[in-house]
């Protein structure tokens, strides 16, 4: 295995494998968010990291985005691609699979009560 320098890594996904995670398959999620990463070149720009659990099991599987401090929910393999590139162009908040930045005040998931919840604009 080939040791990767995250000097100049632009992101870094770190992405949820653990039980509830793997059940809604993270897997496949991380196997196709890895490929459109590949697909796109950006292996130098992106980095991604399989972890155990991240604690928000009710949204799984769940994905965290550093250095923005993003987290993903309900991912989905089919929008992996779109994910990546909105990634790429620091648009992930208008995906319906943003779950939270660190300092909003609500976050945007089911699992919460409706006073936490942060409703998305549909028009993006």
């Amino acid at each position: 295995m080939a040791i990767k320098d995250l000097v100049r890594t632009k992101k870094c996904l770190f992405i949820c494998n653990g039980g509830s995670c793997l059940k809604a398959n993270s897997e496949r999620v991380t196997e196709a968010i890895r490929k459109e990463i590949k697909n796109l070149d950006l292996d130098d720009d992106f980095h991604t990291v399989k972890t155990r659990c991240m604690g928000r099991c009710d949204d799984a599987p769940v994905a965290m985005i550093v250095p923005d401090n993003i987290w993903l929910q309900n991912l989905d393999k089919k929008e992996c691609e779109s994910i990546v590139k909105k990634i790429q162009v620091d648009q992930i908040k208008s995906n319906k699979s943003f779950l939270y930045q660190y300092g909003d005040p609500q976050i945007n998931s089911d699992s919460i009560p409706t006073k936490y919840r942060k409703k998305l604009n549909k028009s993006t």
